[in-house]
């Protein structure tokens, strides 16, 4: 049965979530603020979160952030109804799997959830805003979440994170070819870099590493990330 860990202060949404979810066979358990969320974490295995983003004393952001340094694993989902809130930005810096508006889309909370993957983080490092927005969207409908990235110096900055695989152009702004490759390989030496270049020239730019010819066939590449996740987590 899979497990589901909802905060939120609006006591009467969230029960009403987890009740959607339980008659789809999963157990939702729902509580109230940070030391709540940090509580049942420590306490049990979920799935994934699903975090209201405007929260008294912790917002969505400081939770997933707190929530994460317990358990990297965990795929985090918020709900809000600011897209343009500064915090959302913050939130989505962790590598979120899924950002719903309220009123809440019940289908999608339900199928997203239900795809989520403990440890499907993906990073994107692409300064093509379009394709870095299709490549995440279709990571998530696979129930990867993504972490994206548009220069070196952003690459620099993804943090404690833990990806298990990643998707990087060779030629990004701020430094050399392959140079955020060679820098994300270093923070991450565990995880799987695919190097993604419109320029056949660019193949040698990091040797040893795999090269994804643009423009890609995004079915294949997905095949890809799904053999690198079974991989990973010792999956037949």
């Amino acid at each position: 049965m899979r497990r589901y860990l909802i905060v939120d202060d609006n006591v009467q949404l969230a029960e009403n979530l987890a009740e959607i979810l339980a008659a789809e066979g999963a157990e939702a358990v729902v509580v109230n603020g940070l030391p709540a969320a940090l509580a049942a974490v420590r306490a049990g295995r979920f799935d994934a979160l699903l975090t209201d983003m405007r929260m008294p004393v912790a917002s969505g952001a400081e939770l997933v952030h707190r929530v994460r340094q317990e358990d990297p694993d965990l795929p985090a989902c918020v709900m809000t109804a600011y897209t343009a809130d500064d915090d959302l930005l913050t939130a989505r810096r962790e590598g979120l799997l899924a950002v719903f508006g309220k009123p809440v889309p019940i289908d999608q909370v339900v199928a997203t959830l239900g795809a989520a993957r403990r440890g499907g983080l993906v990073a994107i490092v692409e300064d093509d805003l379009a394709l870095s927005e299709n490549l995440t969207e279709a990571l998530r409908m696979n129930g990867f979440g993504a972490v994206t990235a548009t220069s070196i110096v952003e690459t620099d900055r993804l943090g404690p994170l833990r990806p298990f695989a990643a998707l990087i152009d060779l030629r990004i702004p701020g430094g050399p070819d392959g140079e955020a490759l060679r820098r994300f390989s270093a923070h991450f030496p565990e995880a799987r870099a695919l190097a993604i270049t419109a320029h056949p020239d660019l193949a040698g730019a990091v040797p040893g590493c795999e090269v994804v010819q643009k423009p890609f066939d995004t079915a294949e590449l997905l095949q890809t990330i799904e053999a690198l996740y079974r991989r990973a987590r010792g999956l037949p």
